[in-house]
């Protein structure tokens, strides 16, 4: 069975995240960030959202983990800004639904979803430059890089929430990291 351990950094969905591994029927584990990554048994790590940078704990040195790994909001933001991206503030801020067209129908983690599709983020902070490596594989009218991707190293993100209700096709970002991290 895959495990998948969720790194918490302290975001109001990350519980979700953990859940939508869980009755995807995933050994998932919650961890707290401070938790060494040598200390971690996984096929694959999740970076969850979080509130800012000044409470990321140790997930940065989950990038070097040698499993895949899945930024989500923050956590992508993370990837982005350790690995020579540039993050900054969003002009459209807060957390609302947006329309995010997908730019890479090849990509492995939302190559499969349609074209376009609703989904639910925040935008206070978003990647305004993806790093060396990375691909935008996503973007919406309010934000260029909705979605990064990076296959060579299995890493990937998406400034959007698939573990909530609003998003649309959610499961499937899911179930498509799953599918990255047992071929992996």
């Amino acid at each position: 069975m895959t495990k998948i351990v969720v790194v918490d950094n302290h975001g109001q969905f990350t519980h979700l995240e953990h859940r939508a591994l869980r009755d995807l029927g995933v050994d998932a584990d919650l961890i707290d960030n401070d938790t060494p990554p040598e200390d971690v048994d996984a096929d694959g790590v999740v970076l969850s959202g979080g509130p800012d940078m000044d409470r990321i704990g140790r997930s940065a040195a989950y990038l070097d983990a040698d499993v895949p790994v899945l930024g989500i909001c923050l956590g992508m933001q993370l990837m982005a800004a350790e690995l020579g991206g540039r993050v900054g503030g969003g002009e459209y801020g807060g957390y609302a639904d947006v329309t995010v067209e997908v730019l890479d129908e090849e990509d492995p983690l939302i190559g499969s979803l349609a074209p376009e599709t609703r989904v639910w983020a925040s935008h206070a902070d978003e990647v305004k430059a993806v790093p060396e490596g990375f691909d935008r594989t996503a973007r919406s009218d309010v934000c260029g890089v909705e979605a990064m991707s990076d296959a060579d190293r299995n890493l990937y993100g998406v400034q959007w929430h698939p573990e909530v209700a609003h998003t649309e096709e959610g499961e499937a970002v899911f179930e498509n990291f799953l599918a990255i991290c047992e071929s992996a």
